[in-house]
Protein backbone atom coordinates (compact mmCIF):
# COMPACT_ATOMS: atom_id res chain seq x y z
CA UNK A 1 0.00 0.00 0.00
CA UNK A 2 1.60 2.94 -1.10
CA UNK A 3 -0.08 6.43 -0.18
CA UNK A 4 2.49 8.41 -2.33
CA UNK A 5 1.26 6.90 -5.16
CA UNK A 6 -0.57 8.86 -7.52
CA UNK A 7 -4.22 8.99 -7.91
CA UNK A 8 -4.21 8.09 -11.69
CA UNK A 9 -3.39 4.54 -10.25
CA UNK A 10 -6.85 4.62 -8.12
CA UNK A 11 -8.58 6.28 -11.24
CA UNK A 12 -7.82 2.55 -13.56
CA UNK A 13 -9.87 0.76 -11.79
CA UNK A 14 -12.94 3.70 -11.76
CA UNK A 15 -15.08 3.91 -14.61
CA UNK A 16 -14.90 7.39 -16.51
CA UNK A 17 -18.46 8.24 -16.26
CA UNK A 18 -19.07 12.14 -15.50
CA UNK A 19 -21.69 13.52 -14.65
CA UNK A 20 -22.86 16.84 -14.52
CA UNK A 21 -25.63 18.91 -14.83
CA UNK A 22 -25.96 23.26 -15.77
CA UNK A 23 -25.82 25.70 -13.19
CA UNK A 24 -29.27 27.20 -14.41
CA UNK A 25 -31.16 23.60 -13.97
CA UNK A 26 -33.28 22.91 -11.17
CA UNK A 27 -32.75 21.55 -7.74
CA UNK A 28 -35.30 19.09 -8.56
CA UNK A 29 -33.62 17.54 -11.42
CA UNK A 30 -30.09 17.61 -9.93
CA UNK A 31 -31.43 15.84 -6.95
CA UNK A 32 -33.24 13.23 -9.94
CA UNK A 33 -29.90 13.03 -11.75
CA UNK A 34 -28.27 11.66 -8.18
CA UNK A 35 -30.77 9.43 -7.72
CA UNK A 36 -31.20 7.85 -11.07
CA UNK A 37 -27.24 7.75 -11.33
CA UNK A 38 -26.63 6.60 -7.60
CA UNK A 39 -24.02 9.12 -6.89
CA UNK A 40 -23.64 11.45 -4.09
CA UNK A 41 -22.53 14.49 -6.07
CA UNK A 42 -22.82 15.97 -9.72
CA UNK A 43 -20.07 18.58 -11.45
CA UNK A 44 -21.75 22.08 -12.41
CA UNK A 45 -20.57 22.69 -15.44
CA UNK A 46 -21.27 25.82 -17.86
CA UNK A 47 -19.64 26.12 -21.93
CA UNK A 48 -17.83 23.37 -20.78
CA UNK A 49 -16.33 24.56 -17.44
CA UNK A 50 -16.41 23.38 -14.29
CA UNK A 51 -17.89 26.21 -11.95
CA UNK A 52 -19.35 24.10 -9.15
CA UNK A 53 -20.33 20.91 -7.48
CA UNK A 54 -23.60 19.95 -5.92
CA UNK A 55 -23.82 17.49 -3.38
CA UNK A 56 -26.50 16.00 -1.21
CA UNK A 57 -25.04 17.38 1.41
CA UNK A 58 -25.43 20.79 -0.22
CA UNK A 59 -29.46 20.05 -1.18
CA UNK A 60 -30.13 18.89 2.51
CA UNK A 61 -28.47 21.86 4.09
CA UNK A 62 -29.11 24.84 1.25
CA UNK A 63 -32.44 23.99 0.19
CA UNK A 64 -34.84 21.10 2.94
CA UNK A 65 -33.15 22.94 5.81
CA UNK A 66 -34.16 26.37 4.57
CA UNK A 67 -37.51 25.49 3.59
CA UNK A 68 -36.77 26.29 -0.19
CA UNK A 69 -38.67 24.69 -3.15
CA UNK A 70 -36.30 21.87 -5.04
CA UNK A 71 -38.20 23.03 -8.19
CA UNK A 72 -37.94 26.34 -7.63
CA UNK A 73 -34.57 26.76 -6.91
CA UNK A 74 -31.54 26.64 -9.00
CA UNK A 75 -28.31 24.17 -8.64
CA UNK A 76 -26.05 27.79 -9.05
CA UNK A 77 -27.84 29.34 -5.89
CA UNK A 78 -26.52 26.11 -3.91
CA UNK A 79 -23.73 24.71 -5.63
CA UNK A 80 -20.50 25.00 -3.71
CA UNK A 81 -17.84 27.26 -5.68
CA UNK A 82 -15.40 27.59 -6.27
CA UNK A 83 -14.40 23.94 -6.58
CA UNK A 84 -12.00 22.43 -5.06
CA UNK A 85 -10.06 19.91 -7.46
CA UNK A 86 -6.77 17.87 -8.20
CA UNK A 87 -4.34 16.84 -10.64
CA UNK A 88 -3.95 13.47 -11.41
CA UNK A 89 -0.40 13.78 -10.15
CA UNK A 90 -1.55 14.26 -6.83
CA UNK A 91 -0.95 11.46 -4.59
CA UNK A 92 -3.84 9.12 -2.73
CA UNK A 93 -2.12 10.67 0.72
CA UNK A 94 -2.47 13.85 -0.77
CA UNK A 95 -6.37 13.85 -1.50
CA UNK A 96 -7.01 11.74 1.56
CA UNK A 97 -5.73 14.86 3.04
CA UNK A 98 -7.53 17.13 1.33
CA UNK A 99 -10.78 15.31 1.85
CA UNK A 100 -10.52 15.29 5.52
CA UNK A 101 -9.32 18.71 6.04
CA UNK A 102 -12.01 20.20 4.06
CA UNK A 103 -14.35 17.87 4.59
CA UNK A 104 -15.29 17.24 1.08
CA UNK A 105 -16.41 13.54 -0.27
CA UNK A 106 -16.10 14.05 -4.05
CA UNK A 107 -12.31 15.85 -5.57
CA UNK A 108 -13.03 16.43 -9.57
CA UNK A 109 -9.44 15.44 -11.19
CA UNK A 110 -8.57 18.24 -13.67
CA UNK A 111 -6.16 17.94 -16.40
CA UNK A 112 -5.08 20.83 -18.46
CA UNK A 113 -8.61 22.46 -17.62
CA UNK A 114 -10.38 19.28 -18.54
CA UNK A 115 -12.46 17.38 -16.00
CA UNK A 116 -11.24 13.83 -16.62
CA UNK A 117 -12.83 11.51 -13.51
CA UNK A 118 -14.12 12.63 -9.98
CA UNK A 119 -12.47 11.40 -7.11
CA UNK A 120 -14.91 9.63 -4.02
CA UNK A 121 -14.01 9.20 -0.69
CA UNK A 122 -15.33 5.75 -1.87
CA UNK A 123 -12.80 5.41 -4.31
CA UNK A 124 -9.88 5.75 -1.94
CA UNK A 125 -11.05 3.65 0.57
CA UNK A 126 -11.72 1.10 -2.15
CA UNK A 127 -8.60 1.54 -3.27
CA UNK A 128 -6.43 1.14 -0.09
CA UNK A 129 -8.20 -1.73 0.72
CA UNK A 130 -7.63 -3.82 -2.29
CA UNK A 131 -3.51 -2.25 -1.71
CA UNK A 132 -3.48 -4.03 1.89
CA UNK A 133 -5.02 -7.43 0.66
CA UNK A 134 -2.74 -7.51 -2.06
CA UNK A 135 0.00 -6.66 0.32
CA UNK A 136 -0.90 -9.25 2.81
CA UNK A 137 -1.19 -12.27 -0.24
CA UNK A 138 2.83 -10.87 -1.05
CA UNK A 139 3.81 -11.76 2.21
CA UNK A 140 1.53 -14.88 2.98
CA UNK A 141 2.94 -16.19 -0.22
CA UNK A 142 6.81 -15.24 0.75
CA UNK A 143 6.24 -16.33 4.45
CA UNK A 144 4.82 -19.62 2.86
CA UNK A 145 7.42 -19.96 0.46
CA UNK A 146 5.45 -19.54 -3.01
CA UNK A 147 7.24 -16.13 -3.32
CA UNK A 148 8.05 -15.77 -6.93
CA UNK A 149 11.75 -14.06 -6.04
Amino acid sequence: MKLDAPIRAVLKGKGGQIWSIRPEASVYDAVEMLADKGIGALLVMAEGKLVGILSERDYARKVILKGKASKQTLVNEIMTSPVIAVTPQETVDQCMTLMTNRRIRHLPVVQDDNVVAVLSIGDLVKWLVSAQEETIQRLEDYISGKYPG
